[in-house]
């Protein structure tokens, strides 16, 4: 086999890996399943602003407290 075979028989393979979601989908075929896989999968990206707003203490009170304070000595 020749260097130019070789090279065209690696890129055709290349091509065709790239292209191999096409030929494997990710859900099943029938309705009812996919239906469900589809469900689990954003219900779980359904807490993602949750957990950003957790991790960035967003949800945290306000450290200024809109109470007027006396200061003085009752």
């Amino acid at each position: 086999m020749t260097l130019r075979k070789r090279l065209l028989v690696c890129l055709m393979l290349l091509c065709t890996s790239v292209n191999i979601g096409c030929a494997l989908p990710i859900w099943h075929p029938s309705p009812d399943i996919r239906a469900r896989q589809l469900i689990y999968s954003s219900e779980s990206m359904r807490h993602i602003p949750e957990i950003w707003e957790r991790i960035w203490g967003l949800e945290l009170p306000d450290l200024a407290t809109p109470y007027r304070v006396h200061g003085g000595v009752i």
